[in-house]
């Protein structure tokens, strides 16, 4: 559950940091999710800052699912 601590804007700070892309967002049932492509060592990069979280936020868990690359994302984005 994600409310009011920025972890979207957090997530695209980082995937670009990265250089990844992809996108973050936003679920209905208050979970956020996160797609992201690029090299593997960016990538658990990426998974460990998700698990730490912003500042002001506490991650209760991280699920990974790896799947091969599609290439259709230009860059690194919020969708809402």
């Amino acid at each position: 559950m994600v409310q009011g601590v920025g972890y979207r804007y957090f997530v695209l700070r980082s995937a670009r940091d990265a250089g990844l892309t992809g996108y973050v967002k936003n679920l209905r049932d208050g979970s956020v999710e996160v797609v992201a492509e690029g090299p593997r060592e960016s990538l658990e990069t990426l998974a460990r800052d998700l698990e730490r979280g912003p500042r002001h936020g506490l991650v209760g868990s991280v699920r990974l699912e790896w799947q091969a690359a599609t290439g259709e994302f230009a860059g690194f984005d919020v969708r809402f």
